[in-house]
């Protein structure tokens, strides 16, 4: 492309998507997007081991502190995993971004969200309008009721209700962007498929609880089945996939790279594709979308490493927050869990977010689901972990294999041996009785983004947001004790001595702000989202909050990705996405 275009987009995330198809819809033709990662067609999601160990992200040249094993590798998979001071972070690369591997759940904050250090008038009120148009877009609703069809029953929900209801606490239907046909009110029959209101091929929900790992049905609804659809296909934007974007440099009247000027006239984005080589594309404008980790991380090299940004605020990559996430298990509890089928998440159970809301201590609670091989890898870890378990199924065998011997002796035949043997083998498996409990909350959000040797470090505050952490296990161990098991425990990174957290949810150090002063983004109406100190440069993905939300912060990373938009292209957004 030796023109200059309208637009680049870096990143095909919630904020990637919802801008590149709404600049596109403006300027049709003239709107390029860069993904590092790869296209996930219908059917391609890994599943083998031997695929699913090679389903990371560390490219050639990348020298980004990764796990060992990851990290001596040279892989284009989905999950990029970071590990830093006392917090480590999962994110996706392909294209839909986060979207590929999110729980689906749609939840708006509570109002008291914006009241943690977020701009002047930017609240839930005046937010609201986009919430409804990304809600209607994403096709968020609850699971279908299985009063008339029990086969979309989910056990783990009613559990979950039931351990609400025994706390005194609200358990509700979460609203998720799952694909059950184009009806609501009229679901299409379980695996069924039809093209959704864009044109994109889905499959009604299989509930085979694979939300997490990529669907290999298309029957989430991700960013690449609407937005990102809607924008190649109708707009006709210009989608290169595997492109990693490396710098971005204002340009001068002449149209020369000069970093002096305040983008004014442009910009060059440079990027390198992973099998091609070292690129560049010139355009009006750009818009950052890299996801948080990503767009701190470009920006702050822009800045601090190749000095083509000099003039981004010295707040950048400060308000760092993994949105209180926090994962556990209760195992082998006496009650059914049924982990395995439906959507990855439900219901949520309200821990004083909404209500009798606690600043310190607010969160809520989610079911999680986790594939039907995973619950087999479990099963095949038994041996090593409950050898008592072992014996006893062991003993079952052995006594199902003596009695048909006997009834073989006494008339002849061994009859029903393999149905029989297979039901003492593995029947009372520990998954069908485990129970992964995910909560997120109000962390402090006082984490801060730097970069050392060039690349991406965090460091995490714990000690301040501990009364959250310590709340969630508190519950944990509630759950633990209404299921009546014996045994609650966090992720094995939170145990002494690491005591590290995982977020899946990173959020700020892009915030957004009344001036340079207090944050890196404008929140003014007729800059919205534009990067202080610069033209045409915006930044439209998690990076912008200021704050945890405690809810799954899709929802309002795509409100603010639609409203950036609106103040972009000067057009009022709605569900149609211009098609």
């Amino acid at each position: 492309m030796g023109e200059l275009l309208e637009a680049v987009v870096i990143g095909s995330g919630f904020g990637g998507a919802i801008s590149c198809c709404r600049l596109a819809q403006k300027w049709k033709n003239k709107v390029l997007l860069l993904e590092r990662g790869k296209r996930y067609p219908m059917g391609s999601f890994p599943r083998s081991p031997h695929d699913f160990a090679s389903n990371f992200w560390s490219p050639p040249g990348d020298q980004t502190r990764r796990p060992e094993h990851i990290a001596k590798r040279d892989l284009r998979g989905m999950f990029d995993m970071r590990t830093f001071t006392r917090m480590d972070a999962v994110v996706c690369a392909g294209l839909g971004g986060g979207s590929l591997i999110y729980a689906n759940v749609f939840l708006e904050p509570p109002t008291q969200t914006f009241e943690r250090g977020w701009p002047k008038g930017l609240d839930k009120a005046y937010l609201q309008p986009y919430y409804e148009v990304a809600r209607s877009v994403l096709g968020a609703r609850p699971v279908p009721s299985w009063t008339s069809e029990p086969r979309r029953k989910i056990i783990r929900t009613e559990l979950f209700q039931d351990f609400a209801h025994n706390q005194g606490r609200d358990s509700t239907l979460a609203d998720i962007c799952v694909f059950f046909g184009n009806d609501f009110n009229n679901p299409t029959p379980i695996g069924v498929q039809e093209k959704n209101r864009y044109g994109a091929v889905q499959t009604s929900c299989t509930y085979c609880a694979e939300c997490d790992v990529g669907c290999n049905t298309h029957s989430k609804n991700t960013v690449d089945l609407n937005y990102l659809h809607v924008a190649e296909q109708v707009h006709q934007a210009h989608i290169q996939t595997e492109c990693v974007a490396e710098k971005i440099v204002p340009l001068n009247e002449l149209g020369e790279e000069d970093t002096t000027a305040d983008g004014t006239h442009g910009y060059r984005v440079h990027y390198r594709h992973l099998d091609d080589g070292p690129a560049f594309v010139d355009t009006r404008r750009v818009v950052v979308s890299a996801g948080t980790l990503g767009s701190n991380e470009l920006l702050l090299r822009c800045r601090d490493k190749f000095g083509t940004l000099p003039r981004l605020s010295q707040r950048l990559g400060r308000r760092f927050s993994g949105n209180g996430d926090f994962l556990s298990f209760v195992v082998k509890g006496k009650k059914r869990a049924d982990p395995n089928y439906g959507p990855v998440i439900t219901q949520y159970t309200d821990y004083n977010l909404f209500k009798n809301h606690d600043p310190d201590r607010a969160f809520i609670l989610e079911d999680a689901s986790y594939p039907n091989f995973a619950a087999w890898f479990v099963e095949g870890l038994q041996p090593s972990l409950n050898i008592l378990g072992v014996l006893k199924k062991t003993w079952r065998v052995l006594c199902s294999i003596w009695r048909h011997l006997v009834q073989t002796f006494v008339d002849g035949k061994w009859s029903g041996s393999v149905g029989d043997l297979a039901n003492q083998l593995l029947k009372g498996d520990e998954s069908y009785r485990s129970i992964v409990l995910l909560c997120m909350g109000l962390d402090k959000g006082d984490g801060v983004l730097t970069l050392r040797d060039g690349n991406l470090e965090l460091d995490w505050p714990q000690q301040t947001s501990m009364p959250l952490y310590d709340g969630i296990i508190a519950a944990g161990k509630k759950f633990k004790a209404f299921v009546q098991s014996c045994i609650f425990f966090p992720l094995p990174t939170w145990l002494w001595p690491v005591r590290n957290n995982i977020t899946v949810h990173s959020l700020g150090g892009c915030i957004l702000a009344d001036s340079p002063e207090q944050g890196v983004v404008s929140a003014a109406e007729h800059d919205r989202g534009q990067v202080f100190g610069y033209q045409g440069l915006y930044v439209a993905d998690g990076s912008l909050l200021p704050s945890a939300v405690g809810a799954n912060p899709v929802a309002t990373i795509s409100a603010l990705a639609e409203w950036i938009a609106e103040g972009i292209t000067g057009i009022a957004p709605d569900e149609s996405l211009g098609a």
